[in-house]
């Protein structure tokens, strides 16, 4: 999408990490943005914070499972800035270190509510929108986790993120005729308020250190200019650290191995 012809973006979990790194990339190029996130004292403290060039910037409480708060959101966002141009379905928790044999099923329905379905609210609530006016683009934040799962005590958060690769993936075959496009955001290690929200909404916060690529902490704004680049020129995947590119084709290799070793003979 042509950035220059955006006028309004959403963002959710817009007010700490990836979101706010996005919402500032965006701004920076003459964009207002909606900042949606859970956390009400760190949308005041982001727009405390941004004044002059980002003059434009407005937030909104959301729950991205609350299907009324989407569309409440919606009605008030585009009140105020008119159509949403861009989406960007950031908000995410991660509950790292639990193997599935050990994972509370309700830890399991709370991270797919969030990671999955809240991606799906985004974009009932949007896209639709988007396909009768022609034009548009929409973010959807998975993990590269979710291109390269297998990792210990990463099963449920892996398994959400590889969702919204899939959601994405279908979405950009539906929505491309119609002149909007999708991207999905498979972001290394940045610093964010992953950690925060997974606390803040019971989860148990752990570490896994043992994941390949190294590389850690990439800063929030290194990854938003990312992103607005990728918008820019319609990428179907946006990844922050590509040096994960091996990782993902030792995936890929091991699947065509697996492929020929089982069809071979037949």
């Amino acid at each position: 999408m042509n950035i220059a012809s955006a006028r309004h973006a959403l963002v959710t979990g817009g007010a700490s990490g990836i979101g706010r790194g996005i919402a500032d990339a965006l701004a920076r190029r003459g964009v207002a943005v909606t900042i949606a996130d859970i956390d009400d004292a760190a949308i005041e403290s982001t727009l405390a914070d941004r004044t002059g060039v980002f003059r434009l910037f407005r937030g909104a409480v959301l729950d991205v499972r609350d299907r009324e708060g989407w569309r409440s959101v919606e009605q008030e966002a585009e009140d105020a800035f008119g159509p949403v141009d861009i989406l960007v379905n950031n908000a995410g928790i991660g509950f790292n270190g639990t193997d599935f044999a050990d994972l509370d099923p309700q830890v399991f329905d709370t991270v797919i509510d969030i990671d999955v379905t809240g991606v799906f609210n985004g974009v009932s609530t949007f896209a639709d929108g988007m396909r009768a006016r022609g034009r548009g683009h929409i973010v959807n934040t998975a993990s590269v986790m979710g291109l390269t799962a297998g990792v210990p005590g990463r099963g449920v958060y892996s398994a959400a993120k590889a969702a919204v690769v899939a959601m994405s993936e279908a979405l950009r075959a539906e929505l491309a005729p119609h002149g909007v496009g999708v991207s999905v955001l498979c972001p290394g290690l940045v610093r964010s308020g992953l950690d925060n929200s997974t606390a803040r909404l019971g989860g148990e916060v752990r570490r896994v250190d043992h994941i390949k690529g190294g590389n850690a902490g990439m800063a929030p704004e290194t990854a938003g200019e990312i992103v607005v680049r990728g918008i820019s020129i319609d990428a179907p995947y946006i990844l922050t650290h590509p040096h994960y590119l091996g990782n993902i084709s030792t995936r890929y290799d091991s699947i065509a191995r697996s492929a020929d070793s089982v069809h071979a003979g037949a």
